[in-house]
């Protein structure tokens, strides 16, 4: 792993003072002595990533970060290295496991991370032989979603219909130097996949990257889990709590809707295909 800097200017000290101690209270207090993530959940937004979050804790190598959506490698990396060793088990809590199972593994979970390069970047120099996981939802079924967290969170006064529309004549403009604020901000920029896995394997090793279809891990969940399990060289475990999280309920999609939107995928979903050698099938 890549040495981490920490700002020695007067500008970072006052920084680390303000989030890591004020913060982060007594955790802030111990942040030299906690470790960094060993692997990273980068995506996608309204795909499971907060459920994986809490089933990944169940197995007994693994400890989970304070909370998931940390965020330190786009919006928080200005708080620092201190700040964020500050999320994570301490030396001791990692020897402990590590003499009780024989592994430990803690891990960042932060589904905005897979469209933004200068993540890729940034966790490619820290943390080369990192591990990635990525879930990838049916597109058409992950903007309608992320569409009705928008409006519960009282973002979003358009129609579903509305804001596609408006969407795919953007989308008909943009070029790949704006993807990453374009995506950012997009319900279906951010289902256009095959563009944001090629930034994460022109940084990792393919064998390094672990791509999850979510509806097998909704319907398979004790498999996937294996699955990862085996991705990260841990032991299998049967994880007790499959409770899924951040549930949400939302009326069904005009069928006329979800046919625009699937002509509208579907030069985007094959060229996924075929990126990936498999055919999810998405309709």
């Amino acid at each position: 792993m890549t040495k981490v800097n920490e700002d020695k200017t007067i500008v970072g000290i006052l920084r680390n003072i303000k989030y890591v101690f004020l913060k982060r209270h007594a955790y802030g207090l111990t942040n030299t002595i906690r470790v960094l993530p060993d692997f990273f959940v980068i995506g996608v937004v309204r795909s499971g990533t907060t459920s994986m979050y809490h089933y990944l804790d169940q197995h007994p190598s693994i400890v989970k970060s304070a909370y998931d959506e940390i965020g330190f490698f786009d919006d928080n990396f200005r708080l620092g290295w201190s700040w964020y060793r500050s999320l994570f088990p301490t030396r001791m809590k990692k020897e402990k496991i590590k003499e009780e199972t024989g592994n430990f593994l803690t891990f960042d979970d932060t589904p905005f991370y897979i469209y933004n390069e200068i993540v890729a970047k940034r966790i490619r120099e820290f943390f080369p032989n990192g591990k990635i996981i990525a879930l990838l939802r049916n597109p058409i079924d992950r903007a309608y979603s992320n569409y009705f967290l928008g409006v519960r969170m009282g973002d979003e006064k358009r129609s579903f219909e509305e804001a596609i529309l408006e969407e795919m004549e953007h989308i008909k403009q943009y070029n790949e130097i704006q993807i990453d604020e374009f995506l950012s901000q997009s319900y279906l920029g951010r289902g256009l996949y095959a563009l944001q896995l090629e930034i994460w394997f022109r940084y990792f090793k393919r064998e390094n990257i672990l791509i999850i279809k979510s509806e097998d891990f909704s319907k398979n969940t004790q498999r996937i889990m294996e699955q990862v399990f085996r991705f990260l060289d841990l032991p299998n475990f049967k994880i007790k709590n499959t409770q899924k999280s951040n549930v949400a309920e939302y009326p069904n999609m005009e069928e006329k809707t979800r046919d625009l939107l699937r002509e509208f995928f579907r030069p985007y979903n094959e060229k996924l295909y075929d990126m990936l050698k498999i055919d999810y099938n998405w309709m």
